[in-house]
């Protein structure tokens, strides 16, 4: 079946048509042009080149504002997941606005403290798989909160906070069994998945954290996936979350903050953008619900609610081709610049960068340059009748986009740059090739 963009009723406020004039009076026109705020991403493509990522700052500003406020009748800090987007100059962006944050590696750790080494203080380490290194890292740091995710990773940090004579802060992240509407790739609540500990199992795990002397009890974190568009289960889950801190603090703990994780998801399809703040609303509800009356302090990870409708990603038209029946539209992103649709058949709407007079439709699949069946952006894909050379826009990619990007097929990384009111500027440099062989041995 056939999926077309133009039947969504509305797409990210950052990428908009705006009608474009030319002559000495301008008063001819010339169409309508996608641009990102006030810049035409047309000449954002002459100029950087493509494959381009581009972001919108005053989107993840305003969505940063708007999730805060969601959450204002509760001490709260939002912890940005770096793993969503973790280009130096957004995490500037974010830390500027007051914005806490969420790794899970050492690197992330690196990038949080070259952006400032005060943002430790509000940085939480998840994982389940923390090095001794990254753990000795995070303590010299000064970090808000370890999230552990297992017996031995505990045994771990106790062994490295007593050696190091640093106190680490812990949060146990639970697993509460709770199932999440969303792919089976990024869901992990459920017993069956690798993340946290039974729930079931948490107090005993609690009180064998209670003895060593660099370790301190301080929370219990939660985080059943992402892209998770039903608040229910976010609701089912902090309702259980709740249940146990009120059993924590009955067996001496003293519980000061709950980490609820994030997994708030984004319209990637057919949506109604008036409906943002009522979803955003509902979602607030569902965690604070449970939450009432036991003063503790919220701590928040989100990362592609934040980011994910803030990005595009340009390409041009490289070929069309027909076979047989199949009729393709190859473009020079590929599968390295935006892995999604390969890995989990995620949709991204896509559009052209400027809009014909109306030619009709055609049903295309879309397609890279990368040397596997699988290097594809969009199968069955009804858009305008499209021309070799024509500049597309694939839309809400400001999350996992280019964090998840690859140099398969010696293909170099794209440039990104961020608009922010009259300004562009450039955040990361398209590669070249010596960027890519530099760090291999050369005999």
């Amino acid at each position: 079946m056939s999926r077309t963009g133009n039947r969504r009723r509305g797409r990210p406020p950052a990428f908009s048509y705006r009608e474009t004039w030319k002559g000495l009076l301008r008063r001819q026109s010339t169409g309508l042009a996608l641009c990102c705020d006030q810049f035409l991403l047309e000449l954002l493509a002459k100029r950087f080149g493509t494959p381009l990522y581009v972001y919108s700052a005053s989107t993840i500003r305003s969505r940063m504002i708007a999730f805060d406020r969601a959450f204002r009748k509760i001490p709260h800090t939002i912890c940005y997941s770096v793993k969503a987007n973790s280009n130096l100059s957004i995490l500037r962006l974010l830390a500027n606005m007051g914005c806490g944050f969420d790794v899970v590696s050492g690197g992330e750790l690196e990038r949080v403290l070259r952006t400032d080494r005060r943002l430790a203080k509000n940085t939480v380490f998840s994982g389940v798989g923390k090095t001794a290194d990254e753990m000795q890292a995070a303590l010299r740091a000064g970090i808000l909160l370890f999230n552990v995710e297992s017996e031995s990773e505990l045994s771990a940090l106790a062994e490295c906070a007593e050696r190091s004579k640093q106190t680490a802060r812990v949060a146990l992240r639970v697993n509460p069994d709770v199932p999440a509407n969303t792919h089976p790739y990024i869901s992990t609540g459920m017993q069956r998945h690798k993340f946290g500990i039974p729930i079931s199992e948490a107090r005993t795990l609690y009180a064998r954290g209670f003895g060593p002397r660099y370790l301190k009890i301080s929370g219990v974190s939660v985080h059943i996936g992402s892209q998770i568009i039903d608040v229910k289960p976010f609701a089912a889950a902090m309702e259980r979350v709740t249940e146990l801190v009120r059993e924590l603090r009955a067996d001496g703990h003293k519980i000061d903050y709950v980490d609820a994780g994030g997994g708030l998801g984004i319209a990637y399809e057919e949506r109604d953008v008036s409906k943002f703040s009522e979803h955003l609303a509902g979602y607030a509800e569902a965690l604070l619900r449970p939450l009432r009356g036991l003063k503790v302090h919220l701590l928040l990870e989100p990362g592609r609610f934040i980011v994910g409708p803030a990005g595009a990603l340009l390409t041009r038209v490289l070929y069309r081709k027909a076979n047989g029946g199949s009729r393709f539209v190859v473009v020079d992103a590929a599968m390295n610049d935006l892995v999604r649709p390969s890995l989990y058949r995620a949709y991204h709407e896509i559009v052209p960068v400027r809009l014909a007079s109306p030619a009709g439709t055609q049903i295309v699949d879309v397609v890279g340059p990368v040397c596997e069946t699988g290097d594809f952006f969009a199968h069955d894909r009804e858009l305008p009748l499209l021309q070799e050379g024509d500049l597309l826009a694939l839309l809400d990619v400001g999350a996992y986009g280019m964090a998840l990007a690859s140099n398969y097929n010696t293909r170099l990384r794209p440039a990104e740059v961020l608009v922010d009111g009259k300004s562009v500027k450039v955040i990361r440099r398209r590669e070249t090739m010596e960027d890519v062989l530099r760090p291999e041995a050369r005999f």
